[in-house]
């Protein structure tokens, strides 16, 4: 992560900030809802299911330039549009600094048709662009303390003489939203963004956080009601996502404001894409964000390390348990990978319409206990079938099982695997499978009433 904050160091603010008291009311710490008669905020995208796109970060790094971001657009169109992957997030890289306003500008030596010129782009192959951010503001533009546009105001009028304006601190300061001027250059940003057409927005280092060691104990919550707002006022439906290892805590503010929060730590590792012990413990850090999915926001497990065989970091049972628990929670389906050299066995596997079908259909599966190794998670399915999915997340082969009346219903039951694409007969009374390790089932179950 500190990568991410070199490639960013000239990174103005997008969002600001933080309130000292963490358990004040939404609409206290926000000040945006406090006054009667306030307008319900109504979020910039509906978000009716979960994403799916690519993104930069995991193979590009802090490194990403036009030529390498179409590279990966064309894949994603010809290849990976059908299945419904249209996003193309650009991570920490991308920015050039700002303008006489303080707003942010392209890096146009990286991006020589800026960001409105691949947005263009980008939208005439129905694709959708998204961009990268960080709270607060730098230390950069501080000291240019720009006018802020439509005002005689400056950046240093706004902001906080202490406090740290994110989580990865490094002399970010916060923006004091009792001084005139300070939505007015939230908003400024917001409207350039729009102009250039940008549809996502990943807002990285927000707190209150999960406490990564070295990292700094802020509340940005306020900051996000704050850029929610001036999202919604550019009439542009914009993904709005948090990163990373969001409060369990506020898991309700998040679901408010935003339309995606990241549960969890990333899952890149470096030489390798990932590693199984990274995607193991989504396993258990995610269960319990289960009831916070739903149209309008999304639990975000972080990129998707599948597409390029071994250098994913993961066998392909691995793989196929890590896209399946993705589908099944109905998390934000992207892949961090290199799409110019898919693997074919992986192609599979991300193009499974059967399970992408789990995800978009917005029904989180939630397992029956975390204490076994052998776990079983299900959900309902609007047709009235249930979808069960089994992992083995030990170290040796073991058996996994369930019985119909777990799921509600007595009698015989028709079971279809999703992986393999057969039919596997019915069955009395339940279902068990023998699972190597790090494997699961991907199963439809239709009770034969």
């Amino acid at each position: 992560m500190q990568n991410r904050y070199l490639s960013w160091m000239i990174l103005p603010a997008l969002l600001v900030v933080a309130v000292a008291n963490a358990t004040v009311g939404a609409a206290t710490a926000t000040g945006l809802e406090a006054q009667p008669g306030a307008t319900p905020f109504k979020k910039a995208e509906p978000a009716l299911r979960p994403y799916m796109g690519w993104s930069s970060w995991s193979f590009l790094q802090g490194d990403p330039t036009q030529a390498k971001v179409k590279a990966q657009a064309r894949v994603l169109a010809k290849r990976l549009l059908a299945f419904g992957y249209r996003y193309v997030n650009i991570d920490a890289g991308w920015s050039g600094g700002f303008d006489k306003y303080g707003r942010p500008k392209p890096n146009l030596k990286r991006f020589p048709d800026g960001m409105a010129g691949l947005a263009k782009w980008l939208h005439a192959r129905k694709l959708k662009l998204g961009v990268y951010l960080i709270p607060g503001i730098s230390p950069d533009l501080y000291r240019a303390n720009c006018t802020i546009s439509g005002t005689h105001y400056h950046i240093q009028d706004i902001t906080y003489p202490t406090g740290s304006g994110n989580t990865l601190g490094h002399g970010f300061r916060k923006i004091d939203y009792s001084k005139p001027g300070a939505m007015a250059y939230i908003q400024s940003c917001a409207d350039v963004l729009a102009h250039w057409g940008v549809d996502f927005i990943k807002m990285d280092f927000v707190g209150p956080g999960g406490g990564v060691q070295g990292f700094r104990h802020t509340d940005n919550r306020p900051d996000i009601a704050h850029w929610a707002k001036a999202l919604a006022n550019t009439h542009r439906p914009i993904w709005y996502e948090l990163s990373n290892s969001l409060s369990f805590k506020y898991a309700a503010f998040w679901r408010k404001y935003t339309n995606g929060w990241r549960v969890d730590y990333d899952i890149e590792t470096g030489k390798d894409f990932t590693k199984w012990n990274n995607v193991q413990q989504r396993f258990y850090d995610s269960a319990k964000w289960a009831k916070y999915a739903g149209p309008g926001g999304w639990n975000d497990f972080d990129s998707l390390e599948i597409g390029n065989g071994a250098r994913d970091g993961l066998s392909l049972a691995e793989r196929e348990s890590t896209m399946t628990l993705w589908c099944i929670s109905c998390a934000p389906l992207y892949f961090g990978t290199d799409l110019t050299h898919l693997d074919a066995a992986d192609f599979k596997i991300m193009t499974n319409r059967a399970a992408i079908a789990i995800d978009q259909a917005g029904r989180p599966a939630t397992p029956f206990t975390l204490a076994t190794q052998q776990m079983v998670w299900r959900t309902t399915n609007a047709d009235g079938t249930y979808t069960v999915a089994f992992f083995n997340v030990g170290p040796k082969a073991a058996k996994a099982n369930i019985r119909w009346g777990q799921l509600g219903f007595k009698g015989a039951a028709m079971v279809r695997d999703l992986w393999q694409h057969k039919a596997l007969g019915n069955f009395a009374h339940g279902f068990s499978a023998m699972l190597q390790s790090h494997a699961c089932r991907l199963l439809n179950v239709k009770p034969l009433r």
